[in-house]
């Protein structure tokens, strides 16, 4: 079991002003992986203190000693590697043979993309008699998620560090222990004391008085849509910058003359990969009624064939749910569908073959879906897929678009011509074509209820600057 007792403030490990102590549960087992400190306002007020100390400083390097930095965390990330993996299968449940290549490895990755995107901030633009610059924006407030921590803290830090910003980061109850290894890394390596600080704790206390401090200039929040108009309303009274990545429902056309067993594999690789809790998972998957009864049966082969587990096993496919109370939100909305009169094709409520405790929920396939059904609308967040069946290619796109949600979609269709003609109609902020994989330097954020701004790739580091613009 990992102990924690300290914050890492101003770079000092510091002893917390809050009393609580928080355990860390293993959802494959129920036992205890850590045990670390909750904060309070109190300790999120000497963390911003910290930050807005060290801004004046830090805000002037040059690109090329922040570029420095990242590079060093990148190697030191490499060399705490089996380590954080090992968080994230105690912690989130995440299988072994997905952690590292999932969460771990993004943070060099990132952190080497923004080093060599430190220099834009130096880039200055003439237009007519003006000269336009980038600034950084101040002291950033950070607010993980609990399903891919790693890679979503470390795209905020890294672009952040990249443009002189001074940070507090909070993480979530669930999966804190990466961000105190984190923290070692930073002072290993150096980093200006108040550059990186952070609190652990909830969000109704740390999370609500970073949002609202009024020396804080910017929030990041990454977690469901509900959580995060609560963050905009605590921001809005001081007018600070609030960039959201929210929730998703999202949409997978596959037309019929796709490949459809390359679709379908790509499909339900993509819902069940973290055992569904991911934002941007294509859970809604909208099939040409010529090939809908096929791609059922695939689907069916398919879920079925992936094994389900204990995360440490390097064949399971599938681990638990991140908590009880998570298994059991998504065990209501799979009765939910049954309800509705989805027919349910594979999964279910029990648990899975050969397992008698942990919080695992069986991969669900759901099809005869309509776009009106709770179970098609709602983000379920687990191993869950919705099968929807469409006449026409404009059926499709209005179903697709038929959500409050728009974070991501994916198109297979004859070729990726025809297939990005569709995903341009579809309103959402990224497109997967043919099965096109994730790229760290393209920016990733969501239209509508799935936020606002964007991550990685240049447009991340320009959520962290301010321009301004001077005549001469």
């Amino acid at each position: 079991m990992r102990t924690y007792d300290k914050f890492y403030i101003n770079g000092q490990w510091v002893n917390p002003i809050g009393q609580e102590i928080s355990d860390v549960i293993n959802p494959a087992n129920g036992e205890i992986s850590a045990r670390v400190p909750m904060g309070n306002a109190k300790d999120v007020n000497a963390a911003v203190a910290a930050a807005k100390e060290a801004f004046t400083s830090w805000s002037q390097t040059s690109a090329t000693v922040r570029e420095g930095f990242l590079r060093k965390l990148a190697a030191e990330g490499e060399k705490r590697n089996a380590e954080l993996t090992q968080t994230i299968i105690d912690e989130l449940g995440m299988p072994i043979q997905h952690a590292a290549a999932y969460q771990v490895d993004a943070l060099g990755i990132i952190c080497e993309s923004y080093a060599d995107k430190a220099h834009l901030m130096e880039e200055e633009k003439k237009v007519g008699n003006s000269v336009i610059i980038k600034e950084p924006i101040g002291v950033c407030a950070m607010i993980n998620p609990w399903n891919y921590p790693i890679w979503q803290m470390i795209g905020k830090v890294a672009p952040a560090i990249a443009a002189g910003c001074t940070m507090v980061v909070k993480s979530a109850p669930q999966t804190p222990s990466h961000l105190f290894i984190f923290a070692e890394m930073c002072e290993a390596v150096g980093l200006p004391a108040g550059v990186f600080n952070f609190v652990h704790g909830d969000g109704e206390v740390v999370g609500q008085r970073l949002s609202n401090h009024p020396d804080v200039d910017l929030v990041s929040f990454t977690g469901s849509t509900r959580a995060g108009v609560q963050v905009s309303n605590a921001a809005a009274p001081t007018v600070k910058r609030v960039c959201l990545e929210l929730g998703g429902k999202s949409p997978f056309i596959i037309t019929k003359e796709a490949d459809i067993e390359a679709a379908i594999d790509f499909g339900i690789g993509d819902v069940m990969v973290n055992t569904g809790q991911t934002c941007n998972a294509l859970t809604r998957m909208i099939i040409h009624e010529s090939i809908y009864d096929k791609a059922i049966q695939l689907a069916k082969d398919k879920t079925e064939a992936l094994a389900v587990g204990d995360p440490s096993d390097p064949n399971v496919f599938v681990g638990p749910m991140s908590s009880a109370d998570q298994k059991q939100t998504v065990l209501n909305y799979i009765n939910k569908g049954i309800k509705e009169g989805a027919r349910l094709v594979t999964g279910g409520t029990e648990m899975p073959d050969g397992l008698s405790k942990g919080n695992y929920v069986r991969p669900t396939v759901f099809a005869d879906v309509t776009n009106d059904m709770v179970i098609a609308q709602e983000e379920i967040f687990g191993p869950v897929l919705s099968m929807i069946k469409y006449a026409t290619i404009d059926e499709a796109i209005r179903i697709a678009n038929d959500t409050p949600y728009g974070l991501a979609t994916a198109v297979w269709a004859e070729d990726k011509e025809k297939a990005k003609a569709i995903a341009k109609k579809i309103k959402a902020g990224q497109c997967a074509i043919n099965g096109g994989e994730a790229n760290y330097e393209a920016p990733f954020g969501g239209y509508k209820e799935s936020g606002n701004g964007r991550e990685f790739g240049d447009a991340g580091l320009h959520e962290y600057c301010e321009i301004k613009s001077m005549q001469f």
